[in-house]
């Protein structure tokens, strides 16, 4: 298996944030009735004719600003042309030749902690496409039945060039890339409705020979299954291979049950859809003062935002990559540094990354839905950092806010007398006391048991009930377990 290099490409179907269809008036709202949500012009009728959103257009020009791509002056829509059920004109009207945007890259980061490394993955193009409809196999007694409301959804298709060589900076960058859609407003980025869904070319070569056949992994919603339809794919391959086999081009399709992928057609080139402009449809023009507009409404993007974490807030490019992984995370930090000061930036990082991050994901909860916000968070630390509050009575503080049973740390600790004890005289006293009352610990950390100093903080620490300073605890006793 080292000895075969994996080649990954991603075609991401990002169905864009706008309220009516590409071409129709007709509702993009998710959940309604089967058929409900399909007007004239998306069911084909005779003599309908097809009009451009702006909205849609609009979306795809921030995406192209935000990846620094160019963003064509014209592009051409296209008639793709093919039969299945749920395609009620024989054709999907997208762009082929002349792409709205052109080139482009995403950087990723790959890899986990501080050892992590960034990788740019370049794109090809984006274009704009309308979604076919949805064929439904269950509940028909054998039959399939066919639901439209989805023809004519607004999609933005996302090629990435193969540059990915595993399926882990597959998922890196498919995250990415669903990061940053959701960041600029352009998808919600539900997987699980279909608004963001992937498309893998997969092939397998032996460095310095040709690029081997790729097959295609179609309709992949979620970053587990793309993660295991890619490794098993490319197991697939190399081991046919090896066993003297050939790779045919395809397209094949996941089964999460099974873990397998199965091959569902021969895989079409371009000229089998024989493109041609679509005659209903003008040139799509672009002006510059169109382009500026939209840039003037993107927020600060994620790349730019890394950067300053780690400029004004001395944070590793790690945690500056974690914290902009949402544009709500980022929000929620800087909201949190804002109360407890800049200087204390870094033990803001920390407490969102690990115990707010840890509690979200024990309760399946997004950072929106935090019941801890980030001014009682900034308050928190705050108390921490000037030495207030001990970091372990600090997490009972951060489970008492949580579960809302106070209202602010400052509260707490007046409410409950937690303010850390800072008193050297009364943590000497505490220190002589655990020592005297725990001789054993003495000898055994004087024989280089390094564990019976634990023991005798943890003496000294309970005695304190948790409220003196760990840091003074620690000190106080190497100085006089030295001296005695």
């Amino acid at each position: 298996m080292n000895s075969w290099e994996i080649v990954i490409g991603l075609e991401t179907h990002v169905q864009l944030a706008t309220k009516s269809k590409i071409f129709s008036g007709a509702s993009t709202a998710f959940g309604a009735a089967a058929n409900t949500q399909a007007s004239p012009v998306d069911l084909a009728l005779p003599g309908v004719l097809p009009v451009l959103n702006k909205g849609a257009v609009e979306c795809a020009i921030r995406f192209g600003l935000a990846i620094g791509a160019k963003v064509a002056e014209k592009s051409v829509f296209a008639r793709k042309n093919y039969f299945y059920p749920d395609l009620p004109k024989g054709y999907q009207i997208s762009q082929f030749e002349l792409p709205i945007v052109q080139g482009g890259h995403l950087d990723i980061l790959i890899g986990q902690g501080e050892k992590s490394v960034e990788k740019r993955v370049c794109l090809t193009r984006a274009h704009l496409e309308e979604d076919a409809g949805k064929s439904l196999h269950e509940d028909f007694h054998g039959k399939t039945g066919i639901d439209l409301n989805r023809a004519g959804t607004p999609l933005l298709e996302i090629v990435s060039e193969p540059d990915m060589r595993s399926a882990e900076e597959a998922v890196a960058y498919a995250k990415a890339l669903h990061a940053l859609v959701r960041w600029i407003g352009i998808c919600d980025g539900n997987m699980q409705e279909g608004s963001f869904r992937c498309d893998a070319n997969v092939s397998v070569h032996q460095p310095g020979t040709p690029l081997g056949t790729r097959r295609e992994i179609k309709n992949l919603n979620s970053f587990r299954f793309l993660k295991e339809a890619i490794e098993y794919e490319a197991r697939w391959q190399i081991e046919t291979l090896t066993d003297g086999g050939k790779i045919e081009q395809a397209t094949v399709l996941f089964d999460p049950a099974t873990g397998e992928t199965r091959a569902m057609r021969s895989k079409e080139d371009a000229h089998d859809y024989r493109y041609f402009p679509d005659p209903d449809l003008l040139p799509l023009v672009v002006s510059a003062d169109w382009i500026e507009r939209e840039r003037d409404k993107l927020p600060e993007l994620p790349s730019a935002k890394r950067q300053r974490f780690i400029r004004d807030y001395g944070l590793s490019a790690y945690d500056a990559a974690t914290l902009t992984a949402t544009l709500e995370m980022a929000d929620y930090f800087e909201a949190t540094v804002r109360v407890a000061g800049s200087a204390h930036a870094k033990l803001c990082a920390n407490w969102v990354m690990v115990d707010l991050a840890a509690r979200l994901n024990r309760e399946n909860r997004e950072i929106l839905d935090a019941t801890v916000s980030a001014a009682q968070l900034g308050g928190l630390v705050l108390r921490i950092a000037d030495g207030t509050l001990s970091n372990a009575i600090g997490k009972k503080v951060f489970e008492a806010l949580w579960l809302g049973e106070a209202t602010s740390a400052d509260e707490m600790i007046e409410a409950q007398g937690l303010r850390q004890i800072t008193d050297a005289g009364a943590i000497e006293k505490l220190v002589d006391e655990a020592l005297a009352a725990n001789p054993a610990s003495v000898a055994e950390y004087r024989a280089g048991k390094e564990k019976a100093f634990n023991a005798l903080v943890g003496q000294v620490m309970k005695a304190a009930k948790g409220k003196a300073n760990p840091q003074q605890i620690t000190e106080l006793l190497r100085q006089k377990l030295t001296a005695g």
